[in-house]
């Protein structure tokens, strides 16, 4: 255990110790909820030096990870590095954590999509084929296609104000979604 210390307070492991003490302070705040794993996420190029697809909180805690066990494997294995020897591990070791973390991320960046998920808000403004007999102000289903090709039925109702009815077969516009009811306001079309 003696050994251990040693090598996580030596030069350059202490550097990249107190980064991943850092890091794993981080990483149980999230765990306890009282900060997001996107909360550190900023603006960073993280495209230009070729760790996009991640958070930039799992790529930068993937390189410092990585870069402590290199340094700290490299400063147990050869015990007294000097300081020009420590500069130059230290530069391996973040070279390597680099390109480790590289081919880390590349099958991740799978769980992390760019775009947001579909949403009810995208059906409005499109047009519907009414599925149900009728339609009014508390019945009514309808069969919409979505911009990217799938269908979806959903929930409709109209307005007691609209003197033309919707039957089945007809087309209707959702214009407008009822949050508390989860059903869409239709008109026809």
């Amino acid at each position: 255990m003696d050994d251990f210390l040693v090598a996580t307070t030596a030069f350059p492991t202490l550097l990249l110790t107190a980064a991943l003490t850092v890091v794993l302070g981080f990483w149980l705040l999230v765990l306890t909820g009282l900060i997001g794993h996107d909360d550190l996420d900023t603006d960073i190029a993280m495209p230009l030096i070729g760790l996009r697809g991640v958070p930039v909180s799992v790529s930068a805690s993937l390189v410092i990870a990585i870069g402590w066990f290199i340094s700290l494997t490299c400063t147990a294995l050869f015990p007294g590095i000097g300081p020009l020897r420590g500069l130059l591990v230290l530069a391996a070791a973040l070279i390597g954590a680099y390109d480790l973390t590289r081919l880390i991320i590349r099958p991740l960046a799978k769980l992390f999509p760019d775009e947001p998920g579909p949403s009810r808000q995208d059906f409005i403004g499109l047009t519907c084929v009414i599925r149900t007999g009728r339609v009014d102000a508390g019945f009514g289903q309808a069969e919409v296609t979505a911009r990217d090709g799938s269908t979806a039925v959903v929930q409709v109702r109209q307005s007691a104000d609209d003197s033309y009815a919707l039957t089945h077969g007809s087309t209707g516009l959702l214009y407008a979604y009822d949050e508390s009811g989860e059903f869409f306001w239709v008109a026809p079309a």
